[in-house]
């Protein structure tokens, strides 16, 4: 498989010039997964993905009152959902979950067929993260159409004489070029994925490089565009601090391109401290 066949190509058969990493949980997708925590009788209380990102700085560090309880600390195994052990309930969980404020991007972008990072907190297989996906386009879920997805495949490939793939052989290629980053999956702690999370970022950054000068070599779209091109990476996520620590972390770098959407309580907004 050559690369460079199957990023986007637009109708006129200019690249995509930027591509998007999209954190999970209450951005792409509002999940009914819970983080387990304790209160100060020694009972557990769940907490949910989107409250644990406006109290996840005070847990174990003050008690505080959440739903009528008194939270002192993390449960045992907290993130017991958000693991390996999770993997068969996230594939649930998905199914039940509700649209997030991205869900909008993240649908036209798989209907384009373009390429895209997931990079989560979460720590199940980058596998079952894919499998999800994979389900949403069999299914056409909430905007998803996989016609339209293999239309646009066929159309790229068309574009460099390879027509002979079956429409399950397009979509697997295509799900073999994006990235899926679950960044505590054997390592790490969901309570401060920041550093994680900037790390995959700068992975994917370094692929789309890869990709995109592979594409943009003149032999194959000779005075079309110029081969002098960075992409931009686009990294949305509802947490203000992994949105902060990956803005101070990355936006300097004149080597790169990024880009920060901030969707924390519904809304999206461009990040600009």
């Amino acid at each position: 498989m050559r690369v460079y066949l199957i990023e986007t190509v637009r109708e006129e058969f200019t690249p995509d010039t930027v591509y998007w990493a999209f954190d999970w949980d209450d951005n792409i997708l509002t999940m009914p997964t819970q983080i387990v925590l304790l209160d100060d009788k020694g009972e557990e209380v769940l907490m949910s993905t989107e409250d644990f990102a406006e109290h996840r700085h005070q847990i174990g560090v003050e008690p505080f009152k959440y739903k009528g309880k008194n939270v002192v600390s993390y449960g045992n195994e907290p993130y017991r959902f958000f693991s390996t052990k999770g993997d068969k309930r996230f594939l649930i969980d998905v199914m039940f979950a509700k649209e997030g404020p991205e869900w909008g991007k993240f649908v036209e972008t798989i209907n384009n067929g373009s390429i895209f990072a997931i990079v989560t907190a979460r720590g199940h297989s980058p596998l079952v993260i894919r499998k999800s996906i994979e389900n949403m386009i069999e299914s056409n879920y909430k905007g998803i159409n996989k016609k339209e997805l293999v239309k646009n495949l066929r159309k790229y490939r068309h574009f460099a004489e390879e027509d002979n793939m079956s429409n399950d052989e397009l979509i697997n290629s295509y799900m073999d070029m994006n990235k899926y980053y679950p960044v505590t999956h054997g390592q790490g702690s969901a309570a401060q994925p920041e550093k994680l999370k900037v790390e995959a970022l700068k992975e994917f950054h370094n692929y789309v490089n890869y990709i995109s000068g592979i594409l943009h070599k003149p032999a194959y779209l000779k005075n079309v565009i110029s081969n002098r091109f960075v992409p931009k990476v686009v990294f949305s996520d509802d947490d203000k601090r992994n949105i902060e620590y990956a803005h101070k972390s990355l936006s300097n770098d004149p080597e790169n391109k990024f880009e920060f959407i901030l969707t924390q309580g519904g809304k999206k907004q461009r990040y600009e401290p």
